[in-house]
């Protein structure tokens, strides 16, 4: 079942935010007035007893003291997290070595375009993706899943994959061996892949090769408003040379850190990995 957390948000934000307004508007005053109504009403209450009833009287209902003092935690919970920063968790190798399997990352929201949520509409543009940009993006074949991959090509390019080389509108993308990658964790099966450097224009970064697989070989032409994304780990990776280009109202934000990696492997937190930039 899809747990939709900025949907959930949303109706908290909602609910608290009308209780408190409510009591504030409704329900407070009419409190207010039944405590002052109170000395009246029984002559035989008296000092600390008469304060002591109209406190009673005061006092406000559970729901409301709860919707109080959470609507501004949940209130900055959703701002931040729907227009600044969001973490994620990495579920798979398909970015090794990049980002590694419980990898626990920050995405920048804002990097293209502020969006409401839950409605995903673009309410200020901010910029666009850039090819290299490590990108999270709802999975084009079913939205309610995030997927994360490198930004290849952007709108006019023409990207050819030839003998497991990418060339970008007809010139090839530098890729160098660097050695034999050797996995850790959950990654541990990756050992063995070379490990190549490749330098898409202004984005050098690492990616796999698995020589024991074929090349898949291809051609597009990215369309407008649509980008063509791979993962580092190219032999190992669902991406767009499978189902096709992501759409811009698909995009979620841009990858830039990581805060803790822990895949569950035995092994605990990976601290080396903890505060590496993403490139």
């Amino acid at each position: 079942m899809h747990f939709d957390f900025p949907a959930i948000m949303v109706l908290a934000v909602l609910f608290t935010g009308s209780v408190w307004l409510l009591d504030v508007l409704l329900w407070l005053p009419k409190r207010k007035l039944r405590a002052q109504a109170l000395a009246s009403k029984d002559k035989s209450l008296l000092g600390s007893k008469l304060e002591e009833e109209q406190d009673k009287l005061l006092k406000e209902p559970i729901i409301v003291e709860y919707s109080r003092s959470l609507f501004p935690v949940i209130f900055i919970v959703l701002v931040l997290r729907s227009f600044m920063v969001e973490p994620f968790r990495i579920p798979s190798g398909s970015m090794m070595p990049t980002l590694l399997v419980g990898d626990f990352i920050l995405v920048n929201k804002y990097a293209y375009g502020i969006k409401l949520p839950v409605i995903h509409t673009k309410i200020l543009d901010v910029g666009e993706p850039k090819r290299g940009d490590v990108m999270v993006f709802r999975f084009p074949k079913d939205p309610s899943i995030d997927y994360i991959k490198r930004v290849i090509g952007i709108p006019g390019d023409k990207i050819q994959y030839k003998n497991k080389q990418i060339l970008l509108n007809g010139e090839p993308i530098p890729l160098v061996t660097q050695s034999i990658y050797e996995g850790v964790g959950s990654g541990v099966t990756m050992s063995g892949a070379e490990l190549k450097v490749e330098e898409l224009y202004d984005a050098k970064h690492q990616v796999l090769i698995d020589r024991g697989k074929p090349s898949i070989n291809y051609e597009f032409v990215v369309p407008k408003d649509k980008y063509f994304v791979m993962g580092d780990n190219r032999d190992n990776s669902n991406d767009s040379r499978y189902w096709g280009m992501v759409p811009q109202e698909n995009l979620v934000g841009k990858a830039f850190f990581i805060w803790m990696n822990w895949d569950g492997s035995g092994d605990g937190v990976s601290f080396d990995r903890i505060g590496t930039s993403i490139h």
